[in-house]
């Protein structure tokens, strides 16, 4: 009798469980609440609307710059440019993995992680282990050799001591071409890149002519909008020799990258490739240091950021202003210049540096962002077209083409804002426009990143984590 009421009581409380709700929508339990922190070292830019392009009279660029009143999402952005330091991390970790993939060939069950130790499921390709220590000095002579395909050969070395071949840093990753699969036309299917064959879709009976018409949401084969890129990530040292001719540059200029003297220095001589692909590390080196963390997440991708993010961020929160400062003018009332620019028809050291400066030497803007004027301009993820304001839409404005090797010089430009150390104040302005080319690299182009916020409550204690040197 003891145990029936047992059985009883046992069967109530399943059942009570399996109403529960009472028959409501109320959504799939169980899932883990989403939180993610305020990625270290960079600001909330809040959404807005505001007037994108010129905002006073410009005659020479008025259809360059067409004022548009646009709006932006909200977004996280870095609170200053990426400095040498820091991409200096991204090339230490290419070097590391080519080094582990190098020796994982002689010893693969120190390097390589061949299968997953709770379900013994192989891995096909392994991963690379990176708690193996790597011993550069090892005293083992089939490591030293295995290492030694990473140094300069004798006969290249400018010093007796062993050199890393910066020309074999190259790094490999994928990205979907998300543009290229919301295309809502396939009636002639193609990709930039790839043909897709009628064997890809899977094909509607009873109206076929409706599945190439029509987005191909029963799409077979995803892999042709996967594609592969390998770039080598060493920043061009010699770029300021190359870029001003007729000028001495001294010794300083070719250490600039790897002497901790510039360490909190905006890295420069990378180009508009190599800046996405430091993007696209970054992502996955966090997703990485997350993956099985209690109560973490995936975060949302680390990007550049388009055009009209970008404004949005210098103009910090105003809607008018010429200089991200606020003001119509390049000095405060104390007279003191507020950026890294070219001043007084090229007094370069009146406003306290002549290339260069390190990161957050000037005030922020109201956002907290720091050096959206001067010191290096910045690449953005937008490609440059004169009437792309015109042909762009008004919510989160964006122009893209992903230009090949093969495309004329003019699809290879990409927008550059916020002027630097060699401009004059005009190119400092939040509004102005400028390009390069995206496999070119400057001495004075350098880039910053932004995350898409996820809609998450915001934490407004001011001692958020903050990477501002001082």
């Amino acid at each position: 009798m003891k145990k029936l009421l047992i059985y009883s009581a046992l069967l109530i409380f399943l059942i009570s469980c399996g109403n529960s709700g009472n028959g409501e929508l109320t959504g799939v339990k169980g899932r883990k609440r989403y939180y993610s922190p305020d990625p270290f070292g960079m600001v909330y830019v809040p959404m807005g609307s505001y007037t994108m392009g010129v905002s006073d009279e410009d005659m020479p660029y008025a259809q360059l710059n067409n004022p548009k009143t646009v709006t932006v999402e909200a977004f996280y952005m870095d609170q200053t440019e990426i400095t040498n330091n820091e991409y200096r991390q991204f090339v230490y970790w290419v070097r590391d993995s080519i080094a582990r993939r190098i020796l994982g060939e002689t010893k693969p069950e120190d390097y390589f992680i061949s299968e997953n130790p709770k379900t013994k499921e192989a891995y096909d390709p392994p991963f690379l282990n990176w708690e193996a220590k790597l011993n550069w000095n090892s005293d083992q002579q089939d490591v030293r050799d295995a290492l030694a395909q990473l140094y300069l050969p004798e006969n290249e070395r400018y010093y007796r001591r062993k050199e890393i071949d910066t020309r074999k840093l190259y790094y490999e990753y994928y990205f979907i071409d998300l543009k290229a699969a919301a295309k809502k036309n396939h009636s002639s299917p193609q990709t930039p890149d790839v043909t897709i064959s009628s064997e890809a879709f899977k094909v509607n009976t009873t109206n076929k002519d409706a599945s190439w018409n029509n987005r191909p949401q029963g799409f077979n084969d995803r892999k042709v909008f996967v594609h592969r890129e390998t770039i080598n990530v060493f920043p061009d040292t010699l770029c300021w020799i190359h870029d001003y001719t007729y000028s001495f540059n001294d010794p300083s200029t070719e250490k600039y990258f790897w002497h901790p003297a510039y360490d909190n220095y905006p890295v420069v001589g990378v180009n508009w490739r190599q800046a996405n692909a430091f993007c696209i590390w970054r992502t996955q080196f966090k997703n990485s240091s997350l993956n099985g963390k209690k109560g973490e997440t995936f975060i949302s991708d680390f990007r550049l950021p388009t055009e009209g993010e970008w404004e949005w961020a210098a103009r910090g929160g105003y809607d008018g202003n010429s200089y991200p400062w606020g003001g119509p003018y390049t000095r405060n009332d104390k007279g003191c210049f507020l950026a890294n620019f070219k001043p007084m028809r090229g007094d370069y050291i009146a406003d306290g540096g002549g290339k260069t400066v390190i990161v957050a030497h000037y005030p922020a803007n109201d956002y907290g962002l720091y050096d959206m004027a001067g010191n290096v301009a910045e690449w953005t993820i937008t490609a440059f077209h004169p009437s792309s304001y015109n042909i762009s839409w008004d919510l989160n404005p964006d122009y893209k083409y992903n230009a090949k090797e093969t495309d004329p010089p003019a699809l290879k430009r990409k927008v550059t804002r916020g002027g630097s150390w060699k401009d004059v104040a005009y190119f400092l302005r939040v509004s102005t426009r400028a390009y390069e080319y995206q496999d070119t690299s400057k001495c004075y182009i350098g880039f910053r990143c932004v995350q898409s916020y996820l809609g998450r409550q915001r934490d407004d204690n001011p001692a958020r984590a903050s990477k501002v040197y001082r």
